[in-house]
């Protein structure tokens, strides 16, 4: 158990150095191909950060753990609006003035709707996991056209968090590097966190959803609390939708693909899903008053968060 939790810590650091590394490069190698510094950084804004995430998946995916991968894919939807939004509002408020978040979120809530219905026959097709993808193509196209309209000053900070040394040989060494630490990373966490997980009493899908979630998403917990001291709640909000976005649309949706029929287990569409549903559809008040989270509403999501925890470690004891 000694050895299962220290290889399941180390790798956590892995996957945040390869994180950080693989944000780095893409940023550079984007801006020296062209990319405008804003198109570079909303994507890195919403997305970049659950690269961690899909290298644990697809390592969970390639041992025949497709449990741990589903687990983790929306169990990390929940921890980001739980945990990280959540953790960031209480650090400091967040004004949010980005205006394509709200249309960005109904999309979340319709895709996580969608899934749970997809998998009450118990399976999600290749055909329906294409349809997942394709409608995350939607999404970005729409996020990017949406925000060209922003703000002058939003852009400005969207476009700052591109902003690297374009160096191609810097940005190769660490695209290399990260697919290092990444690869490394997620093996040693999947290999530590299945044994936790049978000490703990938990099923590989439990695992995914609570100590594989929290554990990845801690970096990006650390992250959204600096930019909300900060004063960037647009880009700690921003994250926050798109990483589930991500999560929900290409890692679930590629998994389909990759495995053709994907098993999903009945309590997946009838408590995790309908879970990370209930998260994103806390927030809608939030963005669509005044458009400030509050340390109050952050406290909420957090305690709500500790909720869904204790219902799931009960729900092993049925």
């Amino acid at each position: 158990m000694l050895e299962a939790v220290g290889l399941f810590v180390f790798g956590l650091v892995l996957l945040a150095l390869g994180g950080d590394s693989i944000v780095k490069g893409a940023s550079g190698l984007a801006l020296r191909m062209g990319a405008s510094p804003f198109v570079a950084g909303l994507l890195l804004v919403a997305f970049g950060t659950s690269l961690p995430e899909l290298a644990v998946n697809l390592q969970a995916i390639f041992r025949g753990q497709g449990a741990l991968a589903l687990g983790n894919a929306v169990g990390s939807n929940v921890v980001n609006f739980g945990l990280t939004l959540g953790a960031a509002a209480v650090a400091a408020p967040l004004l949010v003035r980005w205006r394509a978040l709200s249309p960005l979120l109904l999309v979340l809530l319709a895709g996580t709707l969608a899934l749970v219905l997809l998998g009450l026959d118990g399976t999600l097709s290749r055909l329906e996991g294409m349809a997942l993808l394709v409608a995350f193509v939607a999404v970005v196209a729409y996020a990017m056209a949406r925000s060209r309209h922003e703000a002058p000053e939003l852009q400005e900070a969207i476009a700052a968090f591109s902003q690297t040394r374009t160096d191609l040989t810097l940005n190769v060494l660490r695209f290399v590097i990260a697919a290092v630490l990444l690869y490394y990373g997620s093996k040693l966490v999947v290999r530590g966190a299945l044994p936790i997980g049978e000490a703990l009493g938990m099923t590989p899908l439990v695992t995914g959803l609570l100590p594989v979630a929290i554990g990845t998403a801690l970096p990006e917990v650390a992250a959204a609390v600096a930019a909300a001291r900060r004063g960037q709640g647009d880009l700690v909000v921003g994250h926050v939708i798109g990483s589930s976005l991500f999560n929900l649309l290409v890692i679930v949706g590629g998994m389909a693909v990759i495995d053709g029929a994907l098993p999903v287990p009945a309590s997946f569409v009838h408590y995790e899903l309908p879970a990370a549903g209930v998260f994103a559809l806390m927030t809608i008040p939030m963005l669509r008053g005044d458009l400030r989270v509050t340390r109050k509403e952050g406290t909420v999501m957090l305690v709500a968060l500790l909720l869904w925890i204790v219902f799931e470690l009960l729900m092993l004891r049925r």
